[in-house]
């Protein structure tokens, strides 16, 4: 908190403060970034061994091996977030999980799984888009600023 906050700030609300960080658990912050970078990492790692299977055993090449590696890396997130492993994983290695692919892939299943009860139509098919609309609101939003910084650029040079 700035100081102009606590200068601000009442006696009584100074000692509730002063409470809250003395009762409040102190964050495991070095061991929460190396699980989050061991996960993640993992992650990635066994979508490159997907990617290198594809090229040398079935005969893609590099452009193509991408589609069915992003396929398989969705395909095994939703059945273990089907199965609760997901969910157990994001649990201790927080952030790690939500490598974009896979962490998508899981935000959509997990709002599926959680309205099944409502029925197809109004529970999973109604509720699946609830958090993952956003992500792919601002990713659009984000590639369109992007893209038009670029192509400002591009023009600007040309002139």
């Amino acid at each position: 908190m700035s100081n102009m906050k606590k200068k601000k700030m009442t006696s009584a609300q100074q000692q509730y403060d002063d409470l809250v960080k003395a009762i409040e658990p102190k964050r495991p912050i070095l061991k929460n970034c190396i699980r989050a970078f061991l996960v993640g990492g993992g992650i990635c790692t066994i979508g490159q061994i997907f990617n290198w299977l594809y090229i040398n055993y079935l005969n893609f090449d590099e452009k193509t091996a991408m589609t069915p590696t992003l396929i398989t890396l969705i395909f095994f997130s939703v059945l273990f977030t089907g199965l609760g492993v997901y969910d157990h994983l994001s649990q201790w290695a927080g952030c790690g999980t939500a490598v974009p692919i896979t962490g998508f892939a899981n935000s959509i299943a997990s709002k599926s799984i959680e309205h099944k009860s409502e029925g197809f139509v109004l529970g999973v098919a109604g509720n699946m888009f609830g958090l993952a609309g956003a992500i792919v609101v601002y990713g659009i939003v984000a590639a369109f600023v992007v893209a038009t910084i670029k192509m400002t650029i591009v023009w600007l040079g040309g002139m």
